[in-house]
């Protein structure tokens, strides 16, 4: 799964040609979410407060690149990287 961007040691990614609604996965300290692109609502998983802050932050500043990033993937092609949360 391509690691999509990296910040205060939170690993985003997404998976080749995954299930919509257009998401990204957020990693951080064993817990993971699923975000929806759109609404920025967790579709599943659990993260604690603190690190879901700040990647619902990131997500915010970055809707566009997201879905560019998933559009590739849904095509099999490798997404580009984004700019860390600073």
């Amino acid at each position: 799964m391509p690691i999509i961007s990296t910040f205060y040691g939170i690993i985003i990614q997404m998976y080749w040609r995954d299930h919509s609604p257009p998401h990204f996965h957020a990693r951080y300290a064993g817990e993971q979410v699923a975000i929806d692109i759109h609404t920025l609502k967790i579709l599943q998983g659990k993260m604690s407060r603190r690190a879901l802050v700040l990647v619902l932050e990131w997500a915010q500043e970055h809707r566009d690149e997201l879905m560019e990033d998933w559009e590739l993937c849904q095509a099999m092609q490798s997404p580009k990287k984004i700019s860390p949360l600073l």
